[in-house]
């Protein structure tokens, strides 16, 4: 098994509404899916696919590590009288 992951970076597009995964490390990767679940399900198909397709050689398992960032607005029940 290689012993480094391979690292993706997973960022949520609120206007389109999915998670959209890039990577450095996986040349021409550039996916997205609506949940976190189904990209992860894909990812497992693709990146392989991608590093091979780029001639590099990959284990039976390739192993990825997945940084997910998705930015929120939290509303405050105080109001303010100023």
């Amino acid at each position: 098994m290689t012993s480094k992951p391979f690292f993706i970076r997973a960022e949520w597009d609120e206007e389109a509404r999915v998670w959209v995964a890039t990577s450095d490390d996986v040349p021409g990767l550039a996916t997205e899916e609506a949940t976190m679940e189904d990209l992860i399900r894909k990812l497992r198909i693709v990146v392989p696919e991608l590093l091979e397709a780029n001639g590099i050689k990959v284990d039976q398992e390739v192993p990825f590590e997945l940084m997910t960032r998705r930015f929120e607005i939290a509303l405050s029940a105080v109001t303010s009288n100023d």
